[in-house]
């Protein structure tokens, strides 16, 4: 556990001097967050402020994984070094599909940005990939553990195949859809990595407790770039990084239903939206506010701190409960 602690804290470290460095260069370009008129009317001052910066979670998890391979190399641990490796190529893959969907956004001024079709095409390729890699690269199995029961079951693999892979698209959304205030995503994404590090830490999956740390380590250094006021914003680059992390390291443990009890503020957060389109559609009225739930709060007269301390909170005490539960 030093050594996963050790991780963390330089590759904090790291993410920091890198957060010092890109936030003027993105300003410099003015990449700037574009807000929607029909969005909370005090969100508007939040116009031009520097965003893609889940490029600074990229970068602080590559140079660190890097040096952590090349170290575990040299001292002799070259098997845990090579399984972080299709970890870092599911979240770099993920965070791709959002650097390119932020790019042609705020760089190229495309308002569409990347194509849902063919946003939902890669997100779906890299997922796919992943699963296949987990179950026949590997060989990790097709056990589920099941919470509360205590139990793990053997799913059949023409289910598991098609329900891991949706295992991955809906937490992606769901981390998506709850990055939306000053904070609120990287917050509530660190404290659902860091329990499923620990549950990795107790069960000795070591390439599962390295690399959360090292993802822990990258999310906590630009979240202090990213605290309300937030002066730069992780954009699709930083928020489908993190959905691909936590649904990684979930399947890797063989524990994806646990997030229904761990990550149930971003499912809310996902089931807010859905429940307000279908709800609007067949009745011309809303439910919430406003759709993410986080929005209606705010509207509410919430301000944006006391959501993120709030939803931060009820993400931790739910992971406690999540830690005793298995």
């Amino acid at each position: 556990m030093d050594f996963e602690i050790q991780i963390l804290l330089i590759t904090f470290i790291i993410s920091i001097i890198l957060g010092t460095i890109i936030i003027p260069i993105l300003k410099k370009l003015k990449v700037g967050q574009i807000e929607r008129d029909d969005g909370p009317a005090s969100h508007l001052k939040k116009q031009g402020t520097p965003t893609m910066g889940g490029i600074i979670i990229i970068l602080a998890m590559i140079i660190s994984a890097v040096g952590t391979y090349t170290y575990m190399n040299l001292t002799g641990n070259s098997e845990t070094s090579k399984r972080i490796i299709p970890l870092m190529l599911i979240t770099i893959g993920f965070g791709a599909i959002g650097f390119i969907d932020d790019y042609k956004k705020l760089v190229l001024k495309n308002t569409e940005g990347l194509k849902p079709s063919y946003k939902m095409l890669g997100l779906l390729i890299i997922s796919v990939a992943y699963v296949l890699f987990l179950v026949q690269g590997l060989k990790i199995g097709t056990e589920t553990y099941i919470p509360i029961l205590k139990e793990t079951i053997e799913i059949p693999l023409i289910i598991y195949i098609p329900a891991a892979i949706l295992v991955i698209l809906g937490t992606t959304n769901a981390i998506n859809l709850t990055d939306g205030i000053d904070g609120l995503s990287s917050s509530v994404s660190s404290i659902i990595i860091t329990t499923l590090t620990i549950i990795a830490i107790t069960m000795g999956v070591r390439e599962v407790s390295i690399f959360g740390s090292i993802v822990i380590g990258a999310t906590l250094g630009f979240l202090m770039f990213n605290l309300h006021p937030a002066k730069v914003f992780m954009g699709d680059t930083g928020s489908l990084l993190l959905g691909g992390v936590i649904s990684g390291l979930a399947l890797y443990l063989k524990m994806p239903l646990l997030l229904l009890i761990i990550a149930l503020v971003p499912v809310i957060e996902t089931l807010s939206v859905i429940l307000q389109v279908a709800y609007y559609k067949k009745t011309g009225k809303r439910i919430f506010k406003m759709a993410p739930i986080h929005h209606h709060f705010e509207l509410s007269g919430w301000k944006e701190n006391k959501v993120v301390i709030i939803f931060s909170i009820v993400t931790l005490i739910l992971c406690i409960i999540g830690l005793k539960v298995i």
